[in-house]
């Protein structure tokens, strides 16, 4: 789950971590009344949609930027109303852009220095780390390949949770020293309690920024949840944008699937993450495309099977599907009465092949064998793919 930049800074007021003040706008009035409160000049307002690289955007309308610099309450309402309602194109959007219905309108700062700090669960230790690097406002991967030494690392224990000392041994690492250092430690220290108790597994600050009046605050971040923890999360869940996500993404995640639409043509259901990487693989190896990404669970039902098939048939380059199933916890029959009944109810029309291991196997090739539907049942994952593949080049 993604949330907005202003959602962002919501979090970090909330949790007492600097960042320059702003608030939220819907219309073009309420940015230019937001600006006003805010004092006017030396402002930015920003659009706010789930992509990076905004502030090189252009709309579709042909107004260009997606981050402005504003010195009037005028100028605010003025550049909001270029922004709402228009669809900004960036290079993470893709051509077909994402539309704005939203802008933040925030003090803006004169920057003398930039790092980048980050919280993340590290899955080598078993444990939180914190990140640091002098080189902020860069991807953080490329400065670990050309210059790992630039990165701090800090492992948190994780019973006793962050020391004092830990936050200040990383202020050090970034050359902060006295008052500076100070603000730093306890920036950290705000940015941990928000982290743990936000059921964060990532919070990401780039850039964390030493302003010319020699303050430390988080300008922009990138927040990660643990969707395990959502349950326990009401206001961050609350913060879900579902226009800013794909609708068969938002349908499969209502009846607890894990969905990722792709540009192929062959739709993929299956058990497991790595059973559908690897399905995914094989199709491509045999001379296909897959469609998708989907996983049902080791324990899905047979609703939950039938709504996979109708988020599969909403995708109109879907020109044929493959069922890849290994019961373990699953039953192989649950899942042959399922795709029945949504082959049924979708009136499906397109080449279907299904293979089946596991639990109660015989069971499900039975059923599926006296279904009376067009049903190509497979004996491996490889005459899988080869007859899904084959099936879909004759179809064409």
């Amino acid at each position: 789950m993604n949330i907005h930049e202003y959602q962002a800074k919501e979090l970090f007021e909330k949790f007492g971590v600097a960042t320059p003040p702003g608030k939220v706008a819907a219309t073009a009035e309420e940015a230019g009344k937001i600006a006003e409160e805010l004092g006017g000049a030396g402002l930015v307002v920003k659009a706010q949609v789930h992509a990076g690289g905004r502030g090189k955007g252009t709309f579709k309308n042909g107004f260009k930027g997606g981050v402005h610099v504003i010195n009037t309450a005028a100028e605010a309402q003025d550049i909001a109303g270029k922004m709402l309602g228009q669809t900004l194109v960036t290079h993470q959007t893709g051509p077909e852009g994402k539309l704005v219905s939203k802008v933040l309108v925030a003090k803006a700062v004169d920057i003398s220095k930039e790092y980048y700090f980050a919280i993340l669960f590290d899955r080598g230790s078993s444990g939180h780390a914190l990140i640091a690097s002098t080189e902020g406002g860069m991807n953080i991967e490329e400065v670990a390949e050309k210059t790992p030494e630039k990165i701090t690392k800090e492992f948190v224990h994780p019973t006793i949770g962050l020391q004092a000392y830990q936050a200040r041994k990383v202020a050090a690492s970034l050359g902060l020293k006295g008052p500076l250092a100070n603000q730093a430690v306890k920036l950290f220290t705000a940015l941990w309690n928000l982290y743990l108790k936000s059921d964060c597994s990532l919070v990401e600050v780039n850039p964390l920024a030493i302003t010319t009046d020699n303050q430390v605050v988080a300008l922009d971040a990138k927040f990660n949840f643990d969707d395990n923890a959502l349950y326990r999360q009401k206001d961050v869940v609350a913060m879900r944008d579902t226009t800013e996500e794909d609708p068969r993404e938002v349908a499969a995640s209502e009846f607890g699937l894990n969905y990722i639409g792709l540009d192929g043509n062959i739709a993929c259901l299956v058990n497991g993450a790595g059973l559908a990487m690897s399905t995914m693989d094989i199709i491509k190896l045999h001379g296909g495309e897959p469609a998708n990404f989907l996983d049902v669970g080791g324990g899905a039902s047979k609703e939950q099977v039938t709504a996979a098939f109708k988020i599969i048939l909403g995708d109109p380059n879907v020109k044929g599907i493959l069922v890849n199933i290994f019961g373990g916890i699953m039953d192989c029959n649950i899942i042959a009465t399922g795709i029945i009944a949504a082959a049924q109810e979708v009136s499906l029309t397109i080449p279907l092949v299904v293979r089946l291991e596991g639990n109660n196997v015989e069971a499900g090739k039975k059923t599926l064998a006296e279904s009376g539907l067009a049903i190509t049942s497979a004996d491996g994952l490889t005459d899988a793919a080869q007859k899904i593949v084959a099936a879909v080049a004759q179809a064409a």
